[in-house]
């Protein structure tokens, strides 16, 4: 499986200056999050690269990827993130293609990057691929969640049974324990897939039954052919919740260069918080 192209999509209409959010890189430097998500698909070898925008952004979308070969779509709508998606249908073709989200930055364990270790593992099993992160019950309201059987010998590959959208927690301990996993946690989407170009003919599918998430195609693909979910060597960050940015930019410093200056400074303003909190 050849992945070439990646469709980034930006257009929820609470998130039209999310991406432009500013902050500081493992170097150092000053970057923007939607600089961060495009990097993550040029590092893993993404030679075609579009962007789902909402109508009426594409001179800020276009200004802040001056640097960079992208096709950027705009939703002349609200339908919702599946339709959002599916502006992607002409520019994939009948390509498999890396999906990322503008409200998700990733921050790899490894010298890989987070989107290269998907790519890599769904060029090698020859199949779509979904990045999954073990994440505590009280998140699920906020992401789609897998059902899931692990590889055998394959301690971060599973074979995806079933997809919720944001399930109750009553909902995924009746049908999404995955073995293995601590008790409270689930493996929830990350944000991240490699997906064949059939998958928009069932999306489309989909949205035309009023569906406007991803999540139940995603789970109608398991039951048409083999389908996998791998745990990245890496943490996903959703910077669209509360501190989600806040959180993503304290790991970036945290695992940068600047990392014993941000310690010492955290130490330094939790020393006078608790001086003030004491007086």
């Amino acid at each position: 499986m050849k992945i070439k192209k990646a469709v980034i999509a930006a257009a929820a209409p609470d998130q039209s200056q999310l991406p432009f959010q500013s902050l500081i890189d493992r170097s150092g430097n000053e970057t923007t999050a939607l600089k961060l998500i495009v990097e993550e698909a040029i590092e893993a070898g993404i030679e075609e690269l579009c962007i789902i925008i909402q109508q009426g952004n594409r001179e800020s979308f276009a200004q802040a990827t001056s640097n960079y070969k992208v096709e950027l779509i705009e939703q002349d709508n609200s339908n919702g993130y599946a339709d959002a998606l599916l502006r992607a249908t002409e520019f994939v073709g009948d390509e498999n293609f890396l999906h990322l989200v503008g409200d998700h930055l990733y921050l790899s364990k490894n010298e890989d990057g987070c989107a290269r270790q998907l790519v890599e593992i769904a060029s090698r099993e020859n199949c779509a691929v979904t990045a999954v992160q073990p994440t505590r019950e009280s998140l699920l309201p906020y992401f789609g969640t897998i059902g899931a059987t692990r590889i055998v010998n394959e301690s971060q590959l599973f074979k995806i049974n079933r997809v919720v959208e944001k399930p109750t927690p009553t909902e995924a301990e009746q049908e999404l324990v995955v073995a293995g996993l601590r008790a409270g946690f689930f493996l929830c989407v990350s944000g991240m897939h490699v997906l064949p170009a059939s998958f928009l003919s069932i999306l489309q599918g989909e949205f035309d039954q009023g569906i406007r998430h991803i999540s139940s195609a995603l789970d109608k693909l398991a039951q048409q052919e083999r389908y996998l979910a791998y745990q990245l060597a890496g943490t996903r960050f959703n910077i669209g919740v509360k501190y989600g940015l806040l959180r993503a930019q304290l790991e970036l410093a945290l695992s940068g260069r600047d990392r014993d200056r941000i310690l010492s400074e955290l130490v330094e303003m939790l020393a006078q918080q608790s001086i003030q909190d004491d007086s």
